[in-house]
């Protein structure tokens, strides 16, 4: 289908509205919401906070009158269903609009087509695909975790030139600079849930919060542990109650005293002495969660990579050289053959103050 430039350009700007909720949708998209006759914006507005009004709400009040006979510009397909707030499609009825453009259709079930459905049985223009991927792209965790029933995996970490993450004695603080450190922050606040194993809870005793500047609004991301012995130190930080905490364990696993009663428990299968990482994403995704990253060490993250489980991986490398005694970036099992490698594709680079950073996907 053939869109004006008009179209994309407005379109972009509902996308870069979305993205204002990029911190506060979750478990909820992020969406975006323009109406327009022509190239003239009446209405604008996006979703703000999971259980708040959407994006055709708020652009629906600055249009008011202005609304009837204008197209509207979502980058998600309308709602029409009754959740916490009423069905978006027929807000957009009500008011009167003469054409909707979608960008990406709603996988969710109790959406998926019903709402692009609903307006054209009302007699409204819908046309969809106007900048689907990057809407997509916006969204990636709540597409995965409604398409796939699990969340979309961030591995993070951070190496030396010569790919090494700590000393041989475990020493890691602080091999990338204070800019990075800040950086990683932002990508903890657009996560719905931040993960470590029991390795690193033990070696790092990590608090996974998120600190950002004064005035930055976010909801803290649930934070989880695998630890399949349940064996978390007494002073552990991820044990202090301050925010949401699941640990996942095996079911032969019993807490050692009340201090795990801060935290919510989930028994899953273990498969060769491990946690079963399939399992742990599927109950991540029935939990709400819509992008998860990880935070551990060599071992789970090799795992997850070995499983099959990583779709992105956020690389912090410092310029220094930390020599081949040091601690590897990951565990991954003994190849044969160069071309049975994992092979990831640069998706950015950027310099984090003396650091480099990468996303790579598989």
């Amino acid at each position: 289908m053939a869109f004006a430039a008009t179209d994309h350009a407005h379109m972009a700007r509902a996308l870069r509205l979305a993205e204002l909720g990029l911190y506060t949708t979750q478990p909820n998209p992020r969406v975006g919401c323009v109406l327009a006759h022509g190239e003239q914006i009446v209405g604008a507005g996006w979703h703000q906070r999971a259980g708040e009004a959407h994006a055709e709400v708020f652009a629906l009040r600055e249009a008011g009158e202005r609304a009837r006979g204008a197209t509207a510009y979502v980058t998600l397909e309308p709602c029409a269903h009754f959740g916490k707030t009423p069905p978006c499609a027929d807000a957009l009825i009500a008011a009167g609009v003469g054409r909707v453009v979608v960008a990406s259709e709603d996988p969710f079930p109790k959406v998926d087509g019903r709402g692009i459905e609903k307006l054209r049985a009302a007699g409204i223009t819908v046309e969809t695909g106007l900048l689907r991927d990057a809407a997509r792209e916006l969204n990636r965790g709540f597409f995965a975790r409604v398409e796939r029933k699990r969340p979309w995996l961030r591995v993070k970490l951070a190496m030396s030139l010569d790919g090494r993450t700590a000393l041989a004695n475990g020493e890691s603080n602080w091999i990338t600079g204070e800019a990075a450190r800040a950086d990683v922050q932002l990508w903890r606040a657009r996560s719905s849930a931040v993960m470590t194993g029991s390795g690193t809870l033990r070696a790092d005793d990590p608090h996974l919060s998120v600190r950002l500047g004064e005035g930055v609004a976010f909801k803290p991301p649930l934070r989880v542990v695998l630890d399949r012995e349940l064996c978390a130190a007494a002073g552990a930080h991820l044990l202090d109650g301050s925010a949401p905490t699941l640990i996942f364990h095996g079911a032969d696993a019993k807490p050692a005293d009340d201090r795990f009663a801060r935290a919510k428990l989930a028994v899953v299968p273990v498969r060769d002495g491990r946690l079963n990482l399939g399992h742990v994403l599927h109950a991540l995704a029935e939990h709400g969660v819509n992008e998860l990253q990880v935070e551990a060490g060599p071992t789970l993250c090799g795992a997850l990579f070995a499983g099959g489980f990583v779709d992105e991986l956020l690389l912090y490398v410092a310029p220094i050289l930390l020599g081949d005694g040091s601690r590897p970036l990951l565990n991954l099992p003994q190849l044969d053959a160069i071309d049975a490698a994992p092979r990831l594709r640069v998706v950015e680079q950027r310099q984090v103050g003396d650091d480099l950073r990468l996303l790579l996907r598989a």
